[in-house]
Parts: C-alpha cells; sequence; structure tokens
C-alpha cells in the first residue's frame, strides 16, 4: 500500500468543523453559503460545532480564528465570504499570516475547476487554505455555487486526509 493511502485509510472519518460567514450583509437567514457548509459536511459524516457569522473586519476575523485554532472541539475551520477583490473582501489578508503550512494546490485547484463553469472570473477568487496550530483552515468565495464545487470536489473528498496530515 503507498504512503498515500496508508495516510487516507488513517484519517478521521469525523471531523469538527467550525463554519464562520465573514460578510457585512449576512444574516442566519440569508446566510446561504454558510447554511450550505453547515448541511452538506454533517451529510458527509462530519460535524459543525460552531456556526458564526463576522462582519469582515481582518482583527476580528484573525481573533476568532486564532480563537478556534486553540478549540480542542474543532479539528477544522472553514470560511465562506470575503475571498474576493472588492475593497471590503478582507479574508484572505486577515487569515494568509496566520497560515503556518499553505496548501497552494487547493486554491489553484479551486480556481481551475472554478474556470470551467465561470470562465475567466475565476481568476478572482482568492480561496486558500492551509495549517494552523494543526488544524485545517479553508477559506472559500461566499457564493452557493462556489462552496457546493469546492465541498464537491475538494472538501468533502479529502477533509479527513488533511485534518490527519495536519495533526502530524
Amino acid at each position: 500500500m503507498s504512503a498515500h493511502h496508508e495516510h487516507r485509510a488513517a484519517a478521521p472519518r469525523h471531523v469538527r468543523c467550525a463554519v464562520l460567514t465573514i460578510s457585512d450583509t449576512r444574516s442566519i437567514e440569508t446566510d446561504t453559503g454558510g447554511a450550505l457548509l453547515s448541511s452538506e459536511l454533517p451529510g458527509a459524516g462530519h460535524e459543525v460545532v460552531v456556526r458564526q457569522i463576522l462582519r469582515d473586519e481582518p482583527d476580528d476575523v484573525r481573533a476568532r480564528v486564532r480563537e478556534l485554532a486553540e478549540d480542542p472541539r474543532i479539528d477544522a475551520i472553514l470560511t465562506t465570504g470575503g475571498t474576493g477583490i472588492t475593497s471590503r473582501d478582507s479574508t484572505y489578508e486577515a487569515i494568509e499570516g496566520l497560515l503556518e503550512k499553505r496548501l497552494d494546490g487547493f486554491g489553484e485547484l479551486f480556481r481551475f475547476l472554478s474556470y470551467a463553469e465561470v470562465g475567466p472570473a475565476a481568476m478572482l477568487s482568492r480561496a486558500t487554505a492551509g495549517a494552523l496550530r494543526g488544524k485545517i483552515l479553508i477559506a472559500l468565495p461566499g457564493s452557493p455555487d462556489a462552496v457546493r464545487l469546492a465541498l464537491s470536489k475538494l472538501v468533502l473528498p479529502e477533509l479527513g486526509h488533511m485534518v490527519e496530515m495536519a495533526r502530524r
């Protein structure tokens, strides 16, 4: 058995997640990206331990991500929103400096897959992922279509494996 298959076999099948929606305009009732994460993750055997909406304020986002990275109940932090390039989109700036290990391939693959759906506009996404204090941190766009794409093609197939590798 290859090392890749051994790692996947050792990966947790149940990952405890925090879902953060980064938005100045969303509420629980209008948070379609966060709602999608909160329904699809448990559907795949994972648990949403925390779900929260935060204003797109980099200091607040950084502080909350740090808190969650220290929370022993959390294995992975998934954010949605604030990954574009408008003046209020600051999720990337808030978290990129926190990452201890970057998974550049996550953003590259996400944009590659997005290109098939939205064409050149895919380059406007700054979706990213990496490891922080033995946890996985994934920043996704706020669009439900983008969240669905990332979940089905990248996150759900590899989340347990990602967590296992981040813990080492």
